[in-house]
């Protein structure tokens, strides 16, 4: 039920409508490194091979159905949920308002002079000015217009207007945000409500603490107070982990039918990202597939146990391994670096097959024909 609810149950293929898929999601999170794929466009892909990397931008920036804000992290959320999102601009601006990270913030005379100049100039990326840092440099440290223009951003006074080359354009939210997104208003209570239940409902199961961070756009004290308000949607479960624990969780009032309409995962293996939704809090990961993952992006090279971008492997309703990629766009190559089964897993000539399948159609996505190996093509 979990895959089936992540939208990671079916074969990936058949007609294909991106707003759907990221409204099934909830958003898709941005992210930039771009070892094979940018992370949102595999999330998109994984659910729906046709899906190519333009689509998500004309969704954002000539369609207007998507807009960018931040959840756990950047996202692209539909646009519909925009009036909802009053909520977060407001929680962040509490935030960054005592954050140490802002405290050399341009003051407002110096914001407003900012979006003049994209008031009359039409959206900018941070390129267009050169403020400098002028105080002692930190690891946090930005100078005067990027805390500004992000600023604005965090709070709802300026919007992504559209990226070029994953670099961001700035726009006045009231010029981007078709109007009727924005000029509606709901009040606080209305928005934690639809907040909370719309990620139970993306969720299927869930403790509180999973609910407060689906969005991340609401306090721990809201949810709890919103369940105990709400107690005749939610159905008490309790929710087996892969080392038989047993969990006391939340569902929707519908979980039986839930349970009885989910589809059997595909035998098909696929390649996950790393920050797909259905694998992203690596404890609940552990917990319901025993499959201990985390990024080691950030981890020195020496101390790494795996590699820099690993890519978890899911063959039906298991996580059977883990390989390394890396993509040379301009030489049209996908280098495998490295492959590793998990323990108790039978490396087979089928499951051979159906990775040299998967890759194959991975390397479709961003245009390259040659696949080469630099291990041995046996798991380890």
């Amino acid at each position: 039920m979990w895959l089936h609810t992540h939208g990671l149950s079916h074969t990936p293929n058949g007609p294909l409508d991106v707003l759907q898929t990221i409204k099934n999601l909830g958003f898709v999170q941005l992210d930039s490194i771009r070892n094979v794929t940018r992370a949102h466009h595999h999330i998109l892909w994984s659910r729906n091979q046709n899906y190519r990397e333009p689509m998500l931008w004309k969704c954002l920036a000539e369609d207007r159905v998507l807009f960018e804000h931040f959840t756990h992290d950047a996202s692209l959320i539909p646009m519909e949920y925009y009036p909802i999102w009053e909520k977060q601009f407001r929680r962040m601006k509490k935030r960054l308002d005592v954050s140490k990270y802002y405290k050399a913030l341009p003051n407002q005379q110096d914001r407003d002079t900012i979006k003049a100049r994209i008031q009359n100039e039409g959206p900018l990326s941070t390129r267009a000015f050169d403020t400098k840092i002028t105080h002692k440099k930190e690891m946090w440290s930005r100078p005067p217009h990027k805390l500004a223009l992000d600023y604005m951003w965090y709070i709802g006074e300026l919007t992504t207007s559209h990226r070029e080359n994953f670099t961001k354009f700035y726009d006045l939210s009231e010029r981007t945000i078709p109007g009727e997104h924005h000029e509606q208003n709901h009040t606080g209570q209305t928005q934690t409500n639809w907040l909370c239940r719309a990620a139970l409902e993306r969720l299927g199961m869930a403790s509180l603490r999973d609910i407060q961070k689906f969005w991340e756009a609401t306090s721990t004290a809201e949810v709890k107070a919103w369940a105990e308000h709400n107690s005749d949607e939610l159905a008490p479960v309790n929710v087996q982990s892969a080392n038989g624990d047993w969990h006391p969780m939340f569902a929707p009032t519908n979980i039986e039918a839930r349970l009885a309409t989910a589809k059997i995962p595909t035998s098909r293996l696929r390649i996950i990202n790393p920050f797909d939704p259905a694998i992203r809090d690596r404890k609940r990961l552990l917990r319901l597939f025993g499959f201990d993952y985390r990024i080691e992006i950030f981890v020195p090279a020496a101390k790494r146990e795996w590699g820099y971008y690993v890519y978890p492997l899911l063959e039906g309703d298991k996580f059977i391994g883990r390989i390394e990629l890396k993509a040379d766009r301009k030489a049209g190559v996908l280098h495998v670096h490295n492959l590793w089964k998990e323990p108790r897993v039978k490396w087979t000539a089928s499951r051979s097959d159906k990775l040299s399948s998967e890759l194959t159609r991975f390397a479709r996505l961003i245009g390259v024909k040659n696949i080469e190996w630099k291990c041995s093509g046996q798991a380890n």
